[in-house]
């Protein structure tokens, strides 16, 4: 079902209510929205669980497994609007694959979609970091099968980036310029991150976006605008008073914990800040979650590295960390496994907040603006940035900590035949790679 049906009709169409048909319809029958959109809710949480039960790989991976799962299997969307909200989701701070997947989610059913969305991904690996913090998870003796299906998720990520890098190029990069100016941007990435961090990121997009301004001339028809342009079903006010809340939020939570020195605010404050100022994914936020927990005692390094491990583990996005560490820090929630629980849950809506304020209060300015030619020529370099910094990451670091040997290499390709070729459902080939890790590591 595609997400904006035409609204446009043929004037030889004659039919009853057709103004010049002369003919007058009958009353309209009421129809059943609620039940429509809460079918359309519900389909948007069970497939993004789908992928929160089997998304491994980080950020750059899980975008991959959604360009799959709603550009190509279920056409939700279109290569180029995908693309958009992923350069939208870059600029802004935040967990970028969480942010595209409320987005997607807001778009197929409204706001609801939205919170089933990141509900969907986020829960199962949130509930494993639990669990994990209550003790409730061992590897039991069993380290190198458990490091070998890990392996073998590795190299499923590998494919996965693989295909999306090569889907997207193919329908972003038409012409040598674009083409050039991902190149370019890869390049340039692997050069200087190591260097200058994350940051580099955002200054390549802008650099696509001044050279897309100025040279780019994307060939787009009057119909093409539109469907570039959905209805985010969020007006401006609405977007604006959402960017205003998240602004406020960032400036009362620190006052807060520093006016009642209460350590639940303070962990309140701590991965709300977290979630807010992060650029450039999900490990950025790491060095910030130490400093907020580790460094006032709260938590040893022991415990917080064990948790980034664990992360590392299990599918969904990294900031489901802060469920591992909620659980962990004394809030004065009481005892119990009932107050772990709660302080995991109170941790991952505090990180994840600022992230779903900002990206569903940009949309609607983000969707207006887009549409114009303008516009229109520098989101096209900035979408062929994009496919560059893909390019880079499928380097490094999907491929420099996943390929050690030839048969690492074959087992890649084989992978990427199935999905690419074959035509192979995601979760099999992770499945797969998962057992075939196992069997060979035992």
């Amino acid at each position: 079902m595609p997400l904006h049906p035409d609204r446009t009709a043929s004037p030889q169409d004659l039919t009853p209510g057709n103004p010049g048909s002369g003919i007058q319809s009958p009353p309209a029958a009421p129809t059943s929205r609620p039940p429509a959109r809460w079918r359309q809710v519900l389909e948007v949480f069970i497939v993004f669980l789908q992928l929160g039960l089997t998304s491994f790989g980080g950020p750059v991976a899980h975008l991959g497994y959604f360009r799959t799962a709603f550009v190509q299997r279920r056409q939700w969307l279109s290569d180029a609007q995908y693309a958009d909200l992923v350069a939208l989701c870059q600029f802004l701070p935040g967990p970028a694959s969480s942010q595209v997947g409320m987005a997607l989610g807001q778009l197929r059913a409204g706001g609801w979609g939205a919170l089933a969305a990141w509900l969907g991904f986020t829960l199962p690996s949130a509930l494993l970091l639990t669990a994990l913090a209550l003790g409730l998870s061992q590897a039991g003796g069993h380290e190198d099968a458990f490091h070998g299906v890990l392996h073998g998720l590795k190299l499923v990520a590998v494919a996965v980036v693989a295909q999306a890098v090569w889907g997207m190029g193919r329908s972003l990069c038409p012409d040598r310029l674009r083409a050039a100016l991902a190149l370019s941007a890869a390049v340039l990435t692997l050069l200087l991150t190591s260097h200058f961090g994350a940051s580099v990121q955002l200054l390549l997009i802008g650099l696509g976006a001044l050279i897309g301004w100025r040279w780019v001339r994307p060939a787009l028809s009057a119909s093409a605008v539109t469907d570039l342009a959905p209805d985010t079903g969020i007006s401006r006010r609405t977007g604006a008073a959402l960017l205003l809340l998240c602004l406020l939020l960032g400036l009362a939570l620190p006052l807060l914990a520093h006016g009642t020195q209460s350590p639940l605010w303070h962990a309140a404050s701590v991965f709300y800040r977290a979630g807010a100022l992060v650029f450039g994914g999900g490990h950025v936020v790491l060095p910030l979650l130490q400093g907020g927990v580790v460094q006032p005692g709260w938590l040893s390094s022991e415990q917080f590295l064990a948790g980034y491990a664990a992360a590392q583990a299990v599918p969904g996005p990294l900031f489901t960390l802060a469920s591992y560490l909620g659980a962990l820090l004394p809030l004065g929630l009481g005892s119990g496994a009932w107050s772990a629980w709660l302080g995991g849950l109170l941790a991952l809506v505090a990180i994840f907040l600022p992230a779903a304020l900002l990206v569903l209060g940009a949309m609607p300015f983000w969707a207006a603006l887009r549409a114009h030619p303008v516009a229109q020529r520098v989101l096209a370099g900035v979408n062929a940035t994009v496919v560059g910094l893909l390019l880079a990451t499928l380097y490094d670091p999907v491929w420099t900590s996943a390929i050690y040997s030839r048969e690492d290499c074959a087992l890649a390709l084989l992978y990427l035949a199935l999905l690419a070729v074959a035509r192979v459902p995601p979760v099999a080939v992770v499945l797969l790679a998962a057992g075939l890790g196992y069997v060979l590591a035992s």
